[in-house]
């Protein structure tokens, strides 16, 4: 053993996969009682929001190929929850819809993730959540004008960081 070596306690890597772990398999295990699994509700909720229609854009929005997605819309597909229907400007071009049970469904597993979100990240101070989410974003290379989590513009730009608490 070699006291200058770090150990695997010492990289922010290993506490980020840590963290990433225990929120998604809390998340997993949630909605699988509702039959669907977190890249599935990835999909729907994308599409229910309005964030992304076609196959295409939901794999940019949500950053996984298009052939992933193409499959877990056939999964939604097969469970009643999406539909695919032609663009009416381009035949070509394929829609995703929602069926009803997937328009009643995604407000459901939204709440679920929003309580998810709270139950790790509650204790946090609004400005540090904020804070961490910026963080987390800068290094995926993902900072744009609107957070995602909650439609709202963040108090800052990408060349002015979060103020420091």
């Amino acid at each position: 053993m070699t006291a200058s070596s770090s150990g695997l306690r010492d990289h922010l890597g290993y506490w980020l996969r840590r963290l990433s772990d225990e929120v998604h398999s809390r998340f997993e295990r949630q909605l699988a009682e509702h039959g669907v699994t977190v890249s599935q509700w990835a999909v729907l909720i994308t599409v229910h929001r309005g964030d992304a229609g076609t196959t295409r854009e939901v794999a940019r929005y949500v950053g996984i190929d298009a052939g992933a997605v193409s499959r877990l819309v056939d999964r939604l597909i097969a469970k009643g929850l999406m539909s695919r229907e032609s663009d009416p400007v381009s035949r070509r071009i394929m829609r995703l819809t929602l069926t009803e049970a997937g328009r009643e469904l995604a407000p459901r597993l939204a709440e679920i993730a929003d309580l998810n979100d709270a139950h790790f990240f509650a204790h946090l101070e609004p400005a540090q959540r904020l804070q961490l989410e910026h963080w987390i974003r800068s290094l995926v290379g993902d900072l744009q004008p609107d957070s995602p989590a909650t439609g709202k513009a963040l108090p800052w730009t990408t060349t002015t960081p979060p103020p420091a608490r």
